[in-house]
Formats: C-alpha cells, sequence, structure tokens
C-alpha cells in the first residue's frame, strides 16, 4: 500500500527529467520497484490464502473429532478439564455408541466445582462436609476431591431443586471392588423413604432405594468389559429429572429410564463416597443445573436467541466432544423445519485466562460448531455465520465458579 501512495510522485519525478537515458533509467527502476511491489502482494495474498485454509482445515478437524473425541477432557460447562486419564475404549472412533445419547444439561446453573480453587490437603470449600476422610489433592496436574474411606458431604444448592434439572457427578474409580462408591439422595440426611430416592452407583452395578424402588429389582449389573472401561478414568455419571420422570447415564450408556421416581427436591443433595487407602475414590467435577423450558426455535422467536451449554469442548481447544450430539441434532433439526432460519453462532467464555486467547478460542468453537452442523448434519453453511466474543459478554458476574460455568457457552441469535 505504500507503493500506490508514492506512485504519482515518483511518475511526477520522472517526467521533470529531460535527459532521455536518466528518464529511462528511471523508468525501469519504476519498472523494478513495481515488480517487487506486485511479488510483495502477491506473498502477502498467498499467506493470506494459506491462513484461511488452515483455519477450515482446524474447524473441520474439530468437527471430525466429534466422532472419536476423548470424552473424559469434556467436563461440565463444557471447557475445565475434569480427568487426566484415557476414554473409555469403546467411545473411541465409534460414533454409534452416542446415537442413543440424549442427555442435555441444564442451562441455568445452581452448582459447579472442579476444586480448581481449592487448596490441596483441605477439604473442599464448596462442599459442606458431614463426616468422613476426604480432602483435595493434586493427581496429574489435576485438583480432584479424595476419599480414602466413608465420606459424606451436602452439594449446596442454594434454593430447592427445580422441577427439572440435571446433576453431574466426575468420578474416578480405581477398582470394580469397592462397592457404594458413589451414592446421593436430595435433602441432608440418609432418608431413602417413598418420597426420597437414594441413587448409588460403582463400577460393577447401580441401584437405587427408596422412591418406588428397591435394591433387589432396580440393580443394573455392568460386564467385566465395562467395568474395565471404568477403572481409572473418569466416568461421567449424569442425571435428568423432569418432574417425576428419571434418566440417568455413565459416559455414553443410559443405565436408568423410569418414568416415576421421587427424588426429593431440597436445597442441597446428599453425597456419599466410599474408598479405601489402597483404592481411593475421587470426584473432579460437580455440576447442577436448571432446565429451562425454552424450545429453541421459540426462544428464537420471543428472545432472538438461545443460549446452550449442552455443547461440550475439550480444554482449550475447539474439540467437539461427543456428548454434544443431543444439541447439535436438535439446532439440524430446527434448521431443517424452518427453511428460512439463519442463524449466528456465538462463542463465549469465562474470564479465566487473556482475553486475547479467550476471543481466539471462542471464535475456533464457534467455527467448529458450524463445521460439525455441515459435515455431520447436512445444514446448508450459507444459513449460518459466526462469532467469537470471548469473555466481552458475560451472562452472570465470572466472580465464582459457579458463574464462571454459566458464561462458558454457545449461543445461537436469529438473524
Amino acid at each position: 500500500m505504500k507503493f500506490s501512495r508514492s506512485w504519482p510522485l515518483v511518475i511526477g519525478l520522472a517526467l521533470m527529467v529531460h535527459t532521455p537515458c536518466r528518464a529511462g533509467a528511471q523508468l525501469g527502476g519504476l519498472r523494478q520497484k513495481a515488480a517487487e511491489a506486485k511479488k510483495k502482494l502477491d506473498e502477502a495474498a498467498a499467506r493470506k490464502s494459506a491462513d484461511s485454509a488452515t483455519k477450515a482445515k482446524a474447524a473441520a478437524d474439530s468437527a471430525a473429532k466429534l466422532k472419536s473425541a476423548d470424552p473424559a477432557k469434556a467436563a461440565p460447562g463444557g471447557t475445565a478439564a475434569s480427568a487426566p486419564a484415557a476414554a473409555p475404549v469403546a467411545a473411541q472412533g465409534d460414533p454409534k455408541v452416542w446415537e442413543n445419547y440424549d442427555f442435555v444439561p441444564g442451562s441455568k446453573v445452581l452448582f459447579f466445582t472442579d476444586f480448581s480453587e481449592d487448596r490441596v490437603g483441605n477439604f473442599a470449600r464448596g462442599l459442606k462436609y458431614v463426616m468422613g476422610p476426604a480432602e483435595v489433592i493434586e493427581r496429574d496436574g489435576v485438583k480432584m476431591l479424595r476419599a480414602t474411606g466413608r465420606a459424606a458431604m451436602l452439594i449446596p444448592v442454594g434454593r430447592p431443586l427445580p422441577a427439572r434439572f440435571t446433576l453431574e457427578i466426575d468420578i474416578l474409580s480405581t477398582t470394580p471392588l469397592v462397592n457404594l462408591q458413589l451414592a446421593f439422595e436430595g435433602g441432608p440426611n440418609l432418608d431413602r423413604g417413598d418420597q426420597s430416592a437414594e441413587i448409588t452407583w460403582s463400577p460393577s452395578s447401580a441401584f437405587i432405594i427408596g422412591g418406588g424402588q428397591n435394591a433387589g429389582t432396580s440393580t443394573q449389573s455392568v460386564t467385566k468389559e465395562v467395568q474395565a472401561q471404568y477403572i481409572g478414568r473418569v466416568t461421567h455419571v449424569r442425571v435428568l429429572m423432569d418432574s417425576a420422570y428419571f434418566k440417568m447415564y455413565a459416559n455414553e450408556r443410559r443405565i436408568y429410564n423410569i418414568p416415576e421416581l421421587q427424588f426429593r427436591r431440597a436445597p442441597e443433595v446428599r453425597m456419599l463416597l466410599t474408598g479405601t487407602e489402597e483404592n481411593p475414590t475421587f470426584i473432579t467435577g460437580i455440576r447442577v443445573a436448571e432446565s429451562e423450558t425454552d424450545v429453541m426455535y421459540d426462544a428464537l422467536l420471543a428472545k432472538g436467541r438461545w443460549a446452550t451449554h449442552g455443547i461440550l469442548f475439550a480444554t482449550g481447544k475447539a474439540d467437539l466432544q461427543p456428548e454434544s450430539r443431543a444439541v447439535l441434532k436438535e439446532i439440524a433439526a430446527t434448521m431443517k423445519k424452518y427453511g428460512d432460519l439463519k442463524l449466528l453462532i456465538e462463542g463465549h467464555t469465562d474470564n479465566v485466562g487473556s482475553a486475547a486467547s479467550n476471543l481466539a478460542l471462542s471464535d475456533a468453537r464457534a467455527a467448529a460448531v458450524k463445521a460439525a452442523l455441515v459435515a455431520d448434519y447436512a445444514v446448508d453453511g450459507a444459513r449460518l455465520s459466526t462469532k467469537g466474543f470471548g469473555d466481552t459478554k458475560p451472562s452472570v458476574p465470572n466472580e465464582t465458579a459457579t458463574g464462571r460455568a454459566q458464561n462458558r457457552r454457545v449461543e445461537l441469535v436469529k438473524q
């Protein structure tokens, strides 16, 4: 651009020269400079084209990884790592495993912790201690809560659980031989009555006591092959409740699908962990969220935008996790039903890290969502645009772990 601004001045000086040889020499010099300038412009254009191709490939790669991503790197809220371990073997490279996975995390975060702000050696400050040996430790660079015996604690929700909510607990088991590794029930006390179900999970089995269920008829046993996939890896135990309807998942497998289960809607959830000194049990993350009743298209019509926490990414990356399929399917189905709908896909982060890195990450994640919708769900790319906002548009203050989890999201905006 410098060359184009100086061109008239150079031509004027050349015309003022009367000596033919000097004029010819200057014109020759001008031709050489013009050629050099053109070469620089061509090189710049080539670099820009290469950069664009690289970004497009990165987005496509992120979409492709949806089919084989490591779910152990996905966490509630979609950004924080919850596991240093590998993914379950069955989930790697096999998208069909996730075809019937229909869990969608609640969109309004009521409680969240990944223990990253806790001090090693202390009990987790976000939870309320009840009894037993439990403390925060650091394992492979990740903070987590370790139980070396029977330890009970309360997850403080802050208000009675709503009719529609999701509960996500990420647990790392070191052996299938310890029973009752994880149990949870609404309310501060062990009840197991007609109106209060306690749900228990371990790598070898799951069962429910109370709320109209008993251990004898509700037990779901796990094969040795599946048990092996749980040990030494983070298992994502996820619960979805819609009034009395209860669903529960361990990684990609749905364990329960019960139309009526009485789970007490209290301001806290009682959680029991069981481990031993030789084989501890670890918790790497907990998330409780309200499931809002907004239908995507209705929300777009009424508010012009729709936010989701159900699109998950690997920590610090734009790699989509396979758990995102349920939400991506919903977006694709809505766009196919309403052929004139055009959307802007917005990426948003919390304020952890630099503003520049958050902005770049959110932009790449929005692009990855578009790439997945186009490549895997046949959505017309011309109807989708993307933009990353980093941490510039928080939905709530970033002052707590719960607030930061709420701000890590993808939003769709009607165009």
